[in-house]
């Protein structure tokens, strides 16, 4: 099993090398930060455009070649460069990470816990009013595209805080500037703007897990292994946890983690909809300002986490099917 994980360790490896070459190389050719200072009403003179170029690693004077270079060298050493702004992009990401986590941890974990559940029922429950009740709210899910979900709740929540007569619901950033109080207050304060951001990501991911888990599980119920189980004694809900809904969640370990992965940076509607400054809103921002650095640093943080997210997966096979420990 070791030596199967250090074999898919350094495949990944590979990839990323492959990604971080590919995105860098997409965004240096495709985007001008000298732009930023030709549209600039007071246009600085030219030798002073080239020698901000120069000090950012930005010039297009410079051959692309010899700016990756640069690049990746200081990419080696932690550093991945300066913005178009002058900052460190090390810096913003970090700050960037821990808002897009926030808001996308627990919504993924939610909507995958949920999805998983409801496809199970309608698996138990095939063609019953359960199953068509939970596959309709699924497809209309499905259907809706994801700003327009992130809006319809923003106004759900005007709704419902107009309708109290008090704020239960906010819908613009994370927390309320310059709020007062105790630990219990702040703490509330921010549930109450994560609320309805979260909705946003749980109830599409809980609507693609559920089809899936859905399919799944119905060809568990037709197995023999499962039969089996029922004909040596076991009780059906016990066999259908023990090892139907066991069986079944194998493929669904595959759709969890690379999803979360890229909901890191996929989300990005959410976050621009909530003024929720995390690595999606930054990565649209950061291609219309031709951020050249801060693109190339959320695609290998992108390619990076996908990574993770293999091994992750490879681990959870591991818990879930004996077989792949022997490997």
């Amino acid at each position: 099993m070791v030596g199967f994980l250090l074999r898919r360790f350094f495949n990944y490896l590979i990839l990323i090398l492959l990604a971080a070459c590919v995105g860098y190389f997409l965004a240096a050719s495709s985007l001008n930060p000298r732009v930023r200072f030709e549209e600039r009403s007071a246009q600085p003179p030219p030798a002073v455009v080239d020698q901000a170029l120069y000090a950012l690693n930005l010039n297009d004077k410079t051959p692309i070649v010899t700016r990756f270079a640069t690049w990746a060298s200081g990419v080696v050493h932690g550093d991945l460069g300066k913005t178009v702004d002058g900052d460190l992009v090390v810096a913003e990401l970090g700050q960037r990470v821990g808002v897009s986590l926030r808001l996308l941890l627990l919504g993924s974990v939610l909507g995958g816990v949920l999805g998983v559940l409801a496809g199970v029922v309608c698996a138990v429950k095939q063609y019953k009013l359960t199953d068509y009740s939970i596959t309709l709210i699924s497809f209309l899910l499905l259907a809706t595209p994801v700003f327009l979900l992130a809006v319809l709740l923003k106004l759900g929540g005007l709704y419902v805080n107009q309708t109290a007569g008090a704020t239960i619901f906010y819908y613009t950033g994370e927390y309320t500037p310059g709020l007062s109080g105790g630990w219990w207050r702040l703490a509330t304060n921010r549930v109450q703007h994560l609320i309805l951001p979260t909705l946003a990501v749980v109830l599409p991911s809980a609507a693609f897990y559920s089809r899936y888990q859905r399919s799944a599980m119905l060809d568990v119920l037709s197995s023999d292994f499962l039969r089996t189980a029922v004909a040596k004694g076991l009780r059906r809900r016990q066999a259908l946890l023990w090892h139907g809904l066991r069986t079944a969640l194998v493929p669904m370990v595959t759709f969890f983690a690379y999803q979360f992965g890229l909901l890191l940076i996929s989300d990005a509607f959410v976050e621009k909809i909530f003024a929720w400054h995390g690595m999606g809103e930054w990565f649209i921002d950061s291609v219309a300002s031709s951020d050249v650095n801060v693109v190339a640093a959320i695609t290998l943080f992108a390619a990076v986490l996908l990574l993770l997210a293999g091994l992750v997966a490879e681990l959870a096979y591991a818990v879930l099917d004996p077989r792949v420990r022997d490997r």
